[in-house]
């Protein structure tokens, strides 16, 4: 194999790179890293509260928080969960929504050198159930609205204790030892610090799964330190930046590119307990918020509020998106509001920690359909069916390996076997690098539709229904044709109550080749269904579809 996208020069389009080399990880791996690196997620909160003890740390409604401060209330609730019994290697999970609560249980789990198993808050009681099962995790930290979908012990046997965040009900047998935050954090600060090894896993994530159930991808201290490099490096974050978390803590995302970013620089998290377009714009006025990273929905949201203009946004110099394409038309909306902002394109997995594309600064409307260049420390293949690497331009599934890349699935060796090969990940997106090094997606391996022969990318169908007005999502899926094999069948959230096929049709036919336009379409008064990285469930809308 030759390393097509293996970066070794010094800067990463004008940014400065740390010094990096060859290293053996993982038994079978070897790969591009870091060479002058925090070891474990805890030391580099450590490196942190040293350098910028007092720098504002984390903001969510009134509530402040100085890095000094988080680490004094993660050194509490580290207390608290070793008295309940949690030691290194036991897997807590964390069943909440963005909140400073969550962000001082995670750096408490990280102290005993345990695991933080994250579930988003729209999990329901069946699939919280198997995941506690699935991992054999030791506790539940949970918000006190979320108290009803926790099974009981008789289902999750390994389950001993629970951490609530908000009114403490009275204590039941069913959740074992029941704490509340106050109590957690009435104990004196834990002073002792386990030790990990950079490759242990320090956290689980369960992906939302294409068929079946998911599986727990393993996080290491090794992975999560060099996507956060990758981001300070080729973001240019510093300890002034402020990020908006408006995505899910919970997703690798938020974890990620959010509140671990702001860790590593002491920069400062600005939390909103859920996404409303005029609440993002009125935090990100009155804290100064200059960084964020979110899916394209959430912009297009951002600029249909009709009090988007009233808001000083002048800070704002970095909104990232990923999950899906961001329509050129908001592009170019958001180019004309905000000229400073300079939005960047990033392409990764759950199984990738987050990045392994990222579009250089100022390259955003000159690669429009791109996802941006390979990372320094990442490689990207294009392999055909057969598991041959295919040459610049030509389209294939993307293989990715490097320091970012999962060591495997919890308790599913058949699941690592069979998606990763020596380390490099199989993606299942189908793609192609260009001789200049920019990468493209053009769709799932089992979302592109084949009509009679013809090849259709949903992306290029989905970008032009996007340029509709008043379109706010929209997603293409194949369906069953006796004659063609597959008809396109499109599914759109509008507003608009005058919205028929015949609009969408009329506005396609000039854009697209005759075989590529809707045949058929579905209206939705709602948003579209996605998985907890913001990628539509085109299962959903199929079987929506077919009945």
């Amino acid at each position: 194999m030759s390393e097509l996208n293996l970066q070794t020069t010094s800067v990463w389009h004008g940014a400065p790179l740390p010094a990096v080399q060859a290293e053996s990880h993982f038994g079978d791996r070897v790969v591009q890293a870091f060479k002058d690196r925090a070891h474990s997620i805890f030391e580099l909160l450590q490196n942190t509260v040293t350098q910028h003890p007092d720098r504002l740390a984390l903001v969510c409604g009134s509530e402040r928080l100085t890095w000094r401060e988080v680490d004094v209330q993660a050194a509490r609730l580290a207390a608290c969960f070793a008295h309940a019994g949690l030691v290194a290697g036991g897997r807590v999970v964390l069943f909440q929504g963005n909140s400073t609560a969550f962000v001082m249980a995670f750096m408490a789990i990280q102290r005993l050198g345990a695991i933080a198993v994250a579930v988003g808050a729209r999990e329901q009681r069946a699939g919280l159930t198997w995941i506690l099962q699935h991992c054999g995790a030791k506790a539940v930290v949970c918000d006190a609205d979320l108290l009803d979908r926790l099974p009981s012990q008789d289902e999750a046997l390994d389950w001993q204790w629970t951490l609530v965040n908000g009114p403490c009900p009275e204590p039941s047998a069913a959740w074992g030892r029941v704490f509340s935050f106050q109590e957690g954090l009435a104990f004196d600060p834990l002073t002792e610090v386990a030790p990990v090894h950079e490759e242990d896993t320090a956290i689980i994530l369960y992906t939302s799964g294409t068929t079946g159930r998911p599986k727990g991808a393993m996080l290491t201290h090794f992975n999560v330190l060099h996507s956060v490099q990758h981001y300070v490096t080729c973001m240019g974050l510093s300890c002034d930046d402020r990020s908006m978390l408006g995505v899910p803590v919970t997703h690798v995302t938020g974890l990620i590119a959010n509140l671990m970013s702001m860790v590593g620089v002491g920069g400062a998290l600005l939390i909103l307990p859920s996404f409303k377009a005029d609440d993002f714009l009125q935090m990100a006025e009155m804290e100064g918020m200059t960084h964020t990273l979110m899916v394209p929905a959430m912009y297009k949201l951002l600029l249909m509020s009709p009090r988007f203009d009233k808001f000083n946004l002048s800070s704002w110099r970095i909104g990232g998106f990923g999950g899906a394409p961001m329509p050129p038309s908001t592009i170019d909306e958001m180019a004309v509001k905000l000229p400073h902002l300079h939005l960047l394109n990033a392409y990764g997995a759950t199984e990738t920690t987050s990045p392994t594309t990222l579009m250089p600064m100022g390259k955003t409307r000159d690669h429009l359909d791109s996802v941006g260049q390979v990372l320094p420390c990442a490689q990207v293949l294009v392999m055909d069916e057969q598991g041959h690497q295919l040459p610049p331009g030509v389209v294939g599934e993307l293989w990715i390996s490097g320091p970012m890349v999962v060591k495997g699935y919890w308790n599913d060796a058949a699941a690592t076997a069979r998606e990763m090969t020596a380390g490099w990940w199989h993606s299942g997106d189908l793609g192609s690098v260009d001789a200049q090094g920019y990468v493209r997606i053009f769709d799932r391996k089992k979302d592109m539709i084949n009509r009679g022969g013809y090849k259709i990318f949903s992306v290029e169908v989905e970008n032009v229904l996007l340029e509709i007005p008043g379109i706010v999502e929209a997603a293409i899926v194949g369906v069953a044709c006796p004659v063609l094999g597959e008809r396109v069948h499109a599914v759109v959230h509008t507003l608009r109550s005058d919205f028929t096929l015949q609009n969408l049709q009329f506005f396609c036919e000039k854009r697209l080749a005759d075989y590529k336009v809707p045949e058929t379409l579905r209206i939705s008064a709602h948003p579209l269904p996605r998985n907890p990285n913001g990628k539509i469930i085109k299962r959903e809308l199929r079987a929506q579809t077919v009945q």
